[in-house]
């Protein structure tokens, strides 16, 4: 098993590495060191994203696939232990944008796709890593979780609901195996400059009805800030932090 949770050397699987948050995730845990699994369904965006982890400082090796397929979620598991000899941090970045539907015009497949990789494909993911977690007795996970998670104003109907499925598998997952050495943890991250696409009818309900709510988002981050939120998650300087849902939006969950 790897040496360490935290520090140089940590085996780190971050989903979704190719662009956006999991990106700016990859090359920060890069600059300390890491190994890094890096996944994505993307093999250009993957292959230059591991170049540039070397380039930081960090090892990376790429799995390509679509995680709602269990084959692709069991190779990026085996990948890390037997590429790395163990998995300290699991990164649950990778997810899509629904189209800010209402609950009676959200179709089956929006509905299906949106919560298949935001919340199935996590779910599984984490059931993949915990054996390695448990066995090594430690391990922290890091989900990206949203300001949907927190709020029904942030999002369409299937995007909520799989980010608010996020906030609970978050904190069962603290609470299930807070006495294994397994600390689970989510950012709730607000408006965030990536290339996630948002494809509305700004004429249909929902568009139209989150509209008033959409001016409390402030700011927009960059992705390096919420890359940073998740890489003090995953540290022992969070040692003591499990279950919780950190929003970094800029104070919209205050307002």
């Amino acid at each position: 098993m790897s040496v360490t949770t935290s520090g140089p050397g940590r085996s780190v699987i971050v989903t979704g590495a190719g662009s956006g948050i999991g990106r700016a995730a990859a090359l920060r845990f890069a600059q300390e060191g890491a190994r890094i699994v890096i996944a994505d369904v993307d093999s250009a965006s993957a292959a230059t994203v591991a170049e540039e982890v070397a380039q930081a400082g960090g090892t990376a090796v790429t799995v390509i696939g679509d995680l709602r397929d269990q084959a692709v979620v069991d190779r990026v598991a085996a990948t890390a232990a037997e590429e790395f000899g163990g998995i300290d941090v699991l990164v649950n970045n990778a997810g899509i944008m629904d189209s800010m539907s209402a609950a009676a015009d959200t179709g089956d497949d929006e509905w299906e796709r949106v919560i298949g990789i935001n919340l199935t494909a996590p779910f599984r993911l984490t059931r993949a890593v915990l054996p390695h977690m448990l066995a090594a007795g430690r391990g922290a996970i890091v989900f990206t979780a949203s300001e949907a998670s927190l709020r029904g104003s942030a999002a369409g109907a299937a995007y909520t609901a799989s980010k608010h499925g996020i906030a609970g598998l978050t904190k069962s997952l603290a609470v299930m195996y807070r006495d294994k050495g397994i600390r689970s943890n989510a950012i709730a991250p607000g408006g965030t400059l990536t290339n996630i696409r948002v494809d509305a009818d700004r004429g249909a309900h929902g568009p139209a009805a989150l509209a008033p709510y959409m001016g409390n988002v402030g700011t927009p981050s960059q992705a390096d800030e919420q890359a940073a939120a998740i890489a003090f998650l995953a540290s022992e300087a969070a040692s003591n932090i499990n279950g919780a849902i950190l929003p970094v939006d800029n104070g919209w969950s205050a307002v």
